[in-house]
C-alpha cells in the first residue's frame, strides 16, 4: 500500500528534502550561496506552500529538493505532492524539522498519503518499482503517521474495490483479516439467523439480494476497559431498491459501504496504537437490490428495538439497517457510540462533498470532534437534531416512517430517525459523509476517502489513551 516509504538508518544516504516555511523564505535565501540564489531567482521560486524546486548538485547530478510549507493544519498536503513528482531515487527530510515532532508527523503523513495508489486491477508494468522512495526516521512522529496512514489506506482500498468483489461476505472477510492482525474476535450473524437473533431490519433490506445480509461484529481489548462502539453503514451496493436510482446516481454506489470502511480504518488505528479501550465495531452489511424478494414502498418493517417502520422510500435503506445496529450498540451502555454513514444527499447539498455533517446528543462530544477536525484538517460540521422536525417521521400505519413527506432538511430527518434507535447511548455521534474524492489533489486521489476518522481517533486517544 505504501511501498514507497522505507526506513532510514545509518546506511541510507538520501537526497535531502528541505522544508522551508513560507514566511522564512527570505531569511533562508540570504544564507545561501550566490549560485543557489541565482538558480532560485531564475526559477521564480518563492517557497509558497506545496511549491517544489529541485536544486542541482555537482557534475549535473540531482542535488536536493526544496518544499514550501505553512505550519498549520493543512501542512500535510504541502508535502503530499512530493512522492508523485520526484524522479527515481531515495529522498529524506532534512534535519531541520527532525526535532519538531508535530511538523515531522504532518510531513510524514503527507508523504505517506501522497504515494497512495489503488492499483489492484492494473497490470504491473514495472513502473511501481521505479518510483521515488522516501526514507523516514524511526521516531515516534513517523510511527504515528504510519498508523494513521495505514488506517486511511485501508478505508480507501475497501471503498475503491468494486461491488463484484466487495459484497457482504467480502466485507466480513476484510473485517476478519483485520481482526486476525490484532487479535480481535470477529463474528457474523448471517442470512436467516438475523431473524432468529432479532435483527429483522438488516435482514429485510438485504433479503432482496442473492448475497446474504449479515451483521459483522468485531470486539477487541480488555473487557473491563472503557467501552467504545463504532457502527458503520455497510451497504455494499445500493440500487435504490424499487425506488430505483437513475443510472448516473447508481454509478458510485459501490461507495455506499463507505461508513463501514471508515470504522474499520479507525479500528485499525485504535488497535495498532493499543489504546486501553474495549472496542466494538458493528457493521450491518447488505446489498439493496431489486428482486421478487426485495422490500417495497409502503411495507411495514420490524426492528430490533420493537418499533415498526413504514417504508416511505426503499432508497432510504441505510438508516433502516443502522437502526438494528445502533439498538445493539446502545444496549451495552458504552462510553461512546459513533456511527459513520454515506447516508444522505441532503448533507452533501448543505455542506458539499468535503465536509461531513455531524449530529450528536452530547455537546462535549460534538465540540471535541469539531475542534479536532479543524485542528487536523479533517473537518466536520455540526447540524442540529432539531426537535420540531420529529413529527415529520410520523406514520398513520406504523410507529414511524423512514422518510419525511417534505423535501427539506433531509440530513436532519435521517439523523432524527437514527436518534430513535441510539436512544440510551449516553454519548452518541452520527457522521454523514461522502467518502469519495471527485477530483485529484495531492495526497487525495480520485476515489474512496477517509473522512473524520483522524478527528475521532484523536478524541478517543485524548479521552481514553492515558
Amino acid at each position: 500500500m505504501f511501498d514507497h516509504i522505507i526506513a532510514r538508518d545509518s546506511s541510507t544516504n538520501p537526497i535531502t528534502i528541505t522544508p522551508i516555511a513560507e514566511g522564512d523564505f527570505q531569511s533562508w535565501l540570504s544564507d545561501q550561496s550566490e549560485t543557489t540564489k541565482a538558480w532560485v531567482a531564475a526559477n521564480g521560486y518563492e517557497a509558497k506552500r506545496g511549491a517544489q524546486l529541485a536544486l542541482p548538485g555537482t557534475n549535473g547530478a540531482f542535488g536536493s529538493v526544496l518544499i514550501g510549507y505553512v505550519d498549520d493544519a493543512k501542512a500535510i498536503w504541502d508535502f503530499a505532492g512530493l512522492p508523485a513528482s520526484l524522479p527515481e531515487g531515495v529522498y529524506g527530510l532534512s534535519a531541520s524539522i527532525s526535532d519538531n515532532a508535530a511538523l515531522y508527523e504532518k510531513a510524514a503523513l503527507g508523504l505517506y498519503l501522497g504515494g497512495y495508489r489503488f492499483d489492484r486491477y492494473r497490470k504491473d508494468d514495472g513502473k511501481k518499482d521505479k518510483r521515488a522512495k522516501i526514507a523516514l526516521h524511526n521516531n515516534e512522529a513517523a510511527k504515528r503517521a504510519e498508523n494513521v496512514a495505514r488506517g486511511i489506506g485501508l478505508a480507501r482500498d475497501l471503498i475503491n474495490i468494486p461491488a463484484n468483489d466487495m459484497g457482504p461476505a467480502e466485507l466480513e472477510a476484510a473485517a476478519r483479516t483485520l481482526g486476525d492482525e490484532f487479535g480481535a474476535k470477529v463474528s457474523a450473524i448471517v442470512g436467516e439467523d438475523l431473524l432468529k437473533q432479532n435483527f429483522p431490519a438488516i435482514h429485510t433490506v438485504g433479503y432482496g439480494s442473492d448475497r446474504d445480509p449479515r451483521l459483522i461484529d468485531l470486539v477487541w481489548g480488555d473487557a473491563n476497559a472503557p467501552k467504545i462502539t463504532l457502527v458503520g453503514k455497510g451497504v455494499c451496493f445500493d440500487t435504490g431498491g424499487y425506488d430505483l436510482k437513475p443510472s448516473s446516481n447508481m454509478l458510485l454506489m459501490k461507495k455506499d459501504m463507505g461508513g463501514s470502511a471508515q470504522v474499520l480504518g479507525l479500528a485499525r488505528m485504535i488497535m495498532a496504537a493499543n489504546l486501553p479501550v474495549r472496542l466494538r465495531v458493528l457493521i450491518p452489511a447488505v446489498e439493496n437490490m431489486v428482486s421478487g424478494r426485495a422490500y417495497r414502498p409502503s411495507d411495514i418493517l420490524k426492528t430490533r428495538k420493537g418499533l415498526t417502520v413504514e417504508v416511505g422510500n426503499t432508497d432510504a435503506e441505510g438508516r433502516i439497517v443502522l437502526s438494528d445496529a445502533l439498538t445493539e450498540a446502545a444496549s451495552e451502555n458504552p462510553e461512546l457510540v459513533i456511527d459513520f454513514a454515506t447516508l444522505t444527499g441532503a448533507a452533501r447539498v448543505a455542506l458539499g462533498l468535503g465536509l461531513p455533517a455531524l449530529f450528536s446528543n452530547d455537546d462535549d462530544l460534538a465540540n471535541g470532534l469539531m475542534e479536532n477536525g479543524l485542528a487536523l484538517n479533517d473537518p466536520m460540521w455540526r447540524l442540529p437534531l432539531w426537535d420540531d422536525y420529529r413529527p415529520q417521521l410520523d406514520s398513520k400505519a406504523a410507529d414511524m416512517n423512514n422518510i419525511s413527506g417534505s423535501p427539506f432538511g433531509g440530513a436532519i430527518i435521517a439523523a432524527l430517525f437514527l436518534d430513535r434507535f441510539a436512544e440510551g447511548a449516553k454519548s452518541w455521534a452520527h457522521i454523514d459523509l461522502m467518502a469519495w474524492n471527485p477530483t485529484d489533489r495531492p495526497g487525495r486521489p480520485t476515489g474512496g476517502e477517509a473522512q473524520g476518522i483522524r478527528a475521532v481517533f484523536k478524541l478517543i486517544e485524548d479521552r481514553f489513551g492515558k
